[in-house]
């Protein structure tokens, strides 16, 4: 793939995978602004946009044996509903109740000495009070619908056009997305303070994995679930 500035950067991602690391260490968003070029993008996150070229020419093409976003173009949007259902709902319903607890006790340890993590517990409450019902509309709502219209089946909304949900959650999805860029300026890039004990570094290497959990996750669904289903149902509405 020739890559140059005005590639979007959700495509760039999806022809290689590889770049996902590389942008978030960057700070370049590839989920939410998946639809920016990379020009933009690099002006978003204040990168150098010739930098960012130099450094995409040197990236190792992604492992062998890992999933890759591409394949899920290919599957069908009731198997995809279903991995982001069992790959990513399932970690998020395991995985907040255990950085809540390891936050708790950061702030008892730790708030006097760092009182940034006061904020740093708001903005993850105001994560878990997002996602937490965003992923049960997902569930009960939005998948269903997209299975019965992949099915043939008519089904009953009162929402009338997949477009409507769809535009609900990529609002949220922006929401989550602009809380996960405060959470990572605040604490550093994630980086535990000198006299940070095993509990503040095991909670800010769990916040590194659900940022890039959730980068992964909001991908898969504005990038590559959401487009299928708005195209599924122009064709079938034709």
């Amino acid at each position: 793939m020739n890559v140059e500035l005005n590639t979007k950067v959700g495509e760039l991602v999806l022809e290689r995978p590889e770049t996902m690391r590389y942008f978030e260490r960057l700070g370049i968003d590839y989920c939410c602004g998946g639809h920016r070029s990379l020009g933009e993008a690099c002006q978003v996150a204040n990168q150098a946009p010739e930098a960012v070229l130099k450094g995409l020419e040197t990236l190792e093409p992604f492992a062998a044996g890992i999933p890759s976003p591409r394949d899920w173009t290919q599957a069908t949007l009731a198997d995809l509903t279903q991995h982001i259902v069992a790959k990513h709902h399932d970690y998020l319903r395991e995985e907040l109740p255990r950085l809540d607890m390891l936050m708790g006790k950061v702030l008892r340890a730790h708030g006097e000495r760092h009182p940034e993590q006061a904020r740093v517990n708001e903005i993850f409450q105001a994560l878990v009070a997002d996602l937490m019902p965003h992923m049960m509309k997902e569930e009960q709502i939005l998948f269903p619908y997209i299975r019965q219209m992949e099915a043939g089946q008519s089904g009953s909304s009162c929402f009338g056009s997949v477009q409507s949900p769809i535009r609900v959650m990529e609002m949220e999805h922006e929401a989550v997305g602009a809380l996960l860029v405060e959470l990572r300026a605040l604490t550093g890039a994630y980086t535990v303070p000198p006299d940070g004990c095993n509990t503040f570094r095991a909670l800010y290497d769990g916040f590194e994995t659900l940022e890039q959990d959730l980068h992964l996750h909001i991908y898969l669904e504005n990038q590559i679930l959401h487009p299928r289903a708005l195209a599924m149902e122009a064709v079938a509405q034709a």
